[in-house]
């Protein structure tokens, strides 16, 4: 199979988990409210999914370089499936607390699952250095169009038919898997596989996981479906109006993803990561201290177009400054944070939207946020892939 095919597959797969993940993050804290949690409690479940994500994403990424990657998206694919039919049949908290922990259930509006690990090894695996960081963008691209007419379908179904949504969910992932077959099973690591996850980069690899950690602990607090349940809250939103707001950020943040490659290829991958980011993190401060709905959206709308510049950027970044054995173990590693580190968050946010709606979860968000841009900028400048070396 040639890279192209490849590639086209995991756009595919990702474009459909995506459209899954994007009305799922809408619809969960409703269906959540409707069987009686509270915001507590939703944040609690919230909290399940994103450590269980982070513990099966960990392993998935330090054992990969042992096994085909089509094997392991195929059986992802099936806990998916588990995990859909699980939320459609099962309304009593506890036991939707350990499905949420064994799950792939998504509640924010980027990819935490064991999924992305993967995916990222295949593309980092079948393109060359200088498409990497184009490749990661589009991936970026569909992932943010899928999940964005996603949020418009959570609109579509009544209030009843929530958990036919969950259904729909676990076909979503048997036809993510049908995708995956069609990927080589020799696809590994390398060409000899590593006697262990991480060698060389280590050092970089940890010292960027710790700082991806204070970004997931402060992205925690405005994961997409805890965004939603303030808005819910703060301004009464409809779902209907809610769908249109996500819909709208979505289709901003995929194209910033494109905008991204631009900025990169003429300042550098991590000054795109930091310079964008801190404007976006101004938005969220902002947003708690303004009184309507409105001023609001503008906000979230500008942050849509600047917060997520860093995802195709920070993914193209681990894999440039790591050999190629190690990309599986270094993006886990690294992406693992996003799950376990921002899995503080929502607990702590549901508590405080429990106790009132002004939006402390915002502005400890875009604080947390901004720190690590200072840490990144100051801890990374001087590290530079390979593509950039050889243009200065």
């Amino acid at each position: 199979m040639d890279a192209s095919s490849a590639v086209s597959r995991v756009l595919v797969a990702k474009g459909l988990r995506a459209f899954g993940d994007g009305y799922v993050a809408l619809l969960l804290p409703l269906y959540l409210l409707d069987l009686g949690f509270s915001a507590l409690e939703v944040g609690a479940i919230a909290t399940a999914t994103l450590v269980g994500s982070g513990v099966l994403t960990l392993a998935i990424g330090l054992s990969a370089h042992r096994h085909s990657y089509r094997a392991l998206l195929i059986a992802a694919t099936v806990l998916m499936a588990g995990t859909g039919i699980g939320f459609a049949v099962v309304t009593g908290f506890w036991p939707l607390l350990l499905i949420a922990v064994v799950g792939t259930l998504n509640p924010s509006s980027g990819d935490v699952s064991v999924f992305l690990p993967l995916e990222h090894a295949v593309l980092s695996r079948v393109v060359d250095d200088r498409k990497r960081t184009a490749v990661f963008a589009r991936y970026s691209l569909v992932g943010a169009l899928a999940a964005a007419v996603g949020s418009l379908a959570a609109a579509l179904p009544p209030r009843d038919a929530i958990p036919a949504m969950f259904a729909l969910y676990a076909l979503i992932a048997l036809a993510a898997a049908i995708v995956y077959r069609g990927l080589p099973s020799s696809l590994v690591a390398g060409p000899h596989r590593a006697a262990a996850p991480l060698g060389p980069s280590k050092g970089r690899v940890y010292a960027l996981a710790a700082l991806f950690s204070l970004d997931a602990f402060g992205g925690g607090f405005v994961v997409q479906s805890l965004l939603a349940l303030w808005l819910y809250q703060r301004f009464d939103l409809s779902l209907a109006t809610a769908g249109t707001l996500f819909f709208w950020t979505g289709v901003l943040t995929a194209f910033s993803y494109l905008v991204a490659v631009r900025i990169a290829n003429r300042f550098g991958l991590v000054n795109t990561m930091v310079f964008t980011h801190i404007p976006s993190s101004l938005c969220l401060i902002a947003i708690p201290f303004v009184p309507t709905l409105a001023g609001v959206v503008v906000l979230l709308l500008i942050r849509s177009a600047l917060s997520q510049m860093d995802v195709p950027t920070r993914s193209s970044y681990v894999m440039a400054i790591v050999t190629p054995a190690e990309r599986p173990a270094a993006a886990s590693i690294t992406s693992v944070p996003r799950s376990l580190a921002s899995a503080v968050s929502p607990v702590l946010a549901g508590s405080m939207l429990a106790a009132s709606t002004f939006g402390w979860p915002l502005l400890i968000a875009g604080v947390v946020k901004i720190v690590y841009d200072v840490l990144l900028l100051a801890m990374f400048r001087k590290i530079t892939p390979p593509e950039e070396r050889r243009t200065r």
